[in-house]
């Protein structure tokens, strides 16, 4: 095989980390991994592969026939109805070459500038493509942020958006990988185009191709097992997977899949995040289009882990991504690299890597969200709705309780069989880790959840029969139908790696909790004054457990305030010890130096989860949103991981070097119970409602000490 180095040419904005090529382990290593993804069933098919290709051919003749009738109703002339013309390019999983059997093909129709988005693809296409008896499932969506049409055709899944060119004949062989195609373009055509000017410039961009797809197909199938797969839920789709595997593969340019998987959980796991994952160089480009930059541009400053489009306009394609979710994924790519080290010593295997994530395990309380349609078609629109809106919801939760009840939310939802017009969701709840907790103090959430069902409920197109509802259930209370063929487990998984390192997190806890205790009670014997001083060490013991080293290197380091209120509820100035957010978030680096300041009266801090139970003296209130750090200087990972430094509105914050905390970031031994109330079933929220008495949650959280000198 040809290195990089031996043809001249170098991928990427950095010199590679490694021009290594592989070693004997690693192509049996290699051959596992393939003969593994085959036998999960990732590959389709040559059947099902000819079937797509005669698909699309059949889709190409739907949109040049379209063309010709709208052009000859318009009455162009002959010359002009002659060469009248519409093309159709792939992008995404299909045209990257790692879709799957049953997989969607996502498709882009160009078409010339007097065929119309409006009235001629969601208007003639449409009437033509509902007439053909082969097309079935047809579901317009022209209200999208980029519109399609989504079908099947003759049984395969398309996805096909529509870009309007200001050209009156559309050449067959259009190159739009060039900046020139998008000049005079109108904004949902640039976004249209994206897609395909980003699956293709990707495959420029890598050395090596066969090794970049199984790559990405073995991250794709992990990320799905781990639950991290889905941009909507806040995590990360295929085209964020997508680029940060090219990343890999332009950093290791000669290493087979075995390595890349490895390195893959490496790099991320040091990651410096906000720094951005960048393929290529940001070109601002002469058309004047919006590109992704955090020093001109203050929302980008907000996003928690940027990884940036190759193509003009570059833009952040997780944006969605969010402080917990950023969370979670770190912990699962610590998790990874655990596995991918304990595989170098035969002490793991591939089936140890893509063990499923137990969800309902992990957590010992939940927020069930249900929702519920008159029909099939007015559900699917509801749950459309509903799945842009979740992601809010979790949001409004961490900042409403300043990052102390964290939320885990799962990126799929059930449907109970016996009810076929409902379906329902859910996220896990729990405590801060390291953050201990007054006894029987409780969380109110009940603003944030009436203001996300007040949000929900704005649907421009509701109409009656859409209902939502919000309760809080514990993990033995959870319905039967969100467990494998709808019975519940009668144990909890044991043998598996997640298992083990929970046991041996929960033995960790345990003495170094027992250490501390000792410690603690020989300095009050010793010493009156010492009483209710303990070094710096002795608090990191007690919030991170054998984790010293990360909480030393956070303690270092220069973090930006966020002001938090005052113990009198007012507005206080920001304290370097309270409600910090470390400039580089990884796995729960955001800790606070002392608890919040939370209400512990019970009245006040109750959870109720029924729009109509609301009282009308509590109003619903915007939480405001805590800033970010200031990013002024996006640095790329450097071969040695030396990222420089990062500027912020407070300074320059020195090279981070990160360590992790051991085992599985959803460790059992921070499970909490909540105490629930007596209290009736929550209703499900109607839009006209009567005032009823307030069933009350009260989240009580008693697994964890009291605040040392509160």
């Amino acid at each position: 095989m040809a290195s990089v180095q031996q043809n001249g040419q170098r991928y990427g904005i950095t010199e590679p980390i490694s021009l290594g090529g592989p070693t004997e382990l690693d192509v049996v290593k290699t051959r596992e991994l393939e003969k593994y993804l085959q036998d999960v069933g990732l590959y389709e098919s040559k059947e099902e592969a000819v079937r797509r290709e005669e698909v699309l051919g059949r889709l190409d003749q739907i949109v040049k026939t379209w063309i010709k009738t709208i052009s000859r109703a318009k009455g162009l002339n002959d010359q002009l109805l002659h060469e009248a013309n519409a093309e159709i390019f792939t992008f995404g999983s299909y045209r990257l070459g790692v879709h799957g059997p049953g997989a969607d093909i996502d498709t882009l129709c160009v078409g010339p500038r007097h065929a119309t988005r409006e009235g001629d693809f969601f208007g003639e296409l449409q009437r033509m493509l509902s007439e053909m008896p082969e097309v079935t499932e047809l579901h317009p969506v022209p209200d999208a942020h980029v519109p399609l049409m989504g079908f099947k055709l003759n049984g395969v899944s398309i996805d096909l958006l529509y870009a309007q060119l200001p050209l009156w004949v559309i050449p067959k062989d259009l190159d739009i990988s060039q900046d020139s195609i998008l000049q005079n373009a109108d904004e949902q055509t640039v976004r249209s185009l994206n897609g395909c000017r980003v699956t293709d410039q990707i495959l420029r961009l890598v050395p090596n191709i066969e090794n970049f797809r199984t790559t990405l197909r073995c991250m794709r199938f992990w990320a799905k097992r781990r639950g991290v797969y889905s941009n909507v839920s806040g995590f990360l789709g295929g085209i964020n997977w997508a680029l940060l595997v090219a990343r890999i593969c332009q950093l290791y340019p000669n290493a087979l899949p075995n390595m890349l998987a490895s390195r893959f959980f490496r790099v991320y796991t040091q990651w410096r995040w906000p720094n951005p994952v960048l393929l290529c160089s940001m070109d601002e480009g002469s058309l004047g289009l919006q590109v992704w930059d955090p020093r001109r541009n203050p929302k980008d400053r907000l996003h928690m882990m940027p990884i940036i489009t190759p193509a003009y306009p570059c833009m952040n394609s997780s944006y969605n991504v969010s402080a917990s979710t950023l969370r979670i994924m770190t912990g699962e790519f610590q998790r990874g690299k655990d596995i991918c080290e304990a595989m170098e010593a035969n002490k793991a295997d591939w089936d140890t890597l893509f063990e499923p994530f137990a969800f309902f395990e992990a957590y010992k309380n939940y927020l069930q969200i249900d929702i519920s349609a008159a029909n099939v078609d007015d559900l699917r629109k509801w749950k459309g709705w509903v799945e842009s809106r979740l992601r809010q919801l979790t949001l409004k939760i961490e900042r409403h309780t300043y990052d102390m009840l964290q939320c885990h939310p799962h990126p799929h939802d059930f449907q109970d069989a016996s009810r076929p017009l409902h379906c329902s969701y859910f996220m896990g709840l729990q405590r801060k880790q390291g953050v201990p907790a007054a006894e029987g103090e409780p969380f109110d959430i009940r603003r944030t959840v009436e203001e996300f069902k007040h949000t929900v409920n704005g649907y421009m197109l509701w109409i009656p029969g859409m209902e939502i509802s919000v309760s809080h259930i514990k993990r033995r209370s959870l319905p039967s139908f969100v467990f494998p063929g709808g019975v519940r487990p009668s144990h909890a998984s044991k043998g598996t790696w997640d298992s083990k390192r929970r046991a041996e997190h929960r033995v960790s806890s345990t003495a170094s909790a027992a250490t501390t205790t000792t410690a603690t009670t020989t300095n009050e014997t010793s010493s009156e004054s010492k009483a209710g001083s303990n070094s710096p060490g002795d608090e990191k013991k007690r919030k991170r457990g054998d984790d010293e080293t990360l909480a030393d290197q956070l303690r270092n380091s220069k973090h930006v305030a966020v002001p938090m209120p005052a113990e009198n509820g007012e507005g206080g100035s920001p304290d370097p010890s309270v409600g910090s957010i470390c400039s580089s978030p990884m796995k729960d680096c955001c800790t606070n130096g002392k608890s919040d300041p939370i209400s512990t009266d019970p009245q006040e801090n109750v959870v109720v989860l029924s729009k109509e139970d609301a009282p009308e003296s509590h109003p619903i209130e915007k939480i405001a949103t805590p800033q970010a750090p200031t990013s002024e200087e996006t640095e790329e990972l450097e071969g040695s991981f030396d990222f420089g430094n990062q500027v912020t509105a407070t300074g320059t914050i020195p090279p981070f070097e990160a360590t992790t905390s051991n085992g599985s970031p959803f460790s059992n031994e921070a499970l909490e119970e909540l105490e629930v109330l007596p209290m009736r079933q929550p209703e499900v929220t109607h839009r006209a409602s009567v005032q009823q008495r307030k069933p009350i949650i009260k989240l009580n959280f008693t697994s964890l000490g009291k605040t040392n000198g509160k």
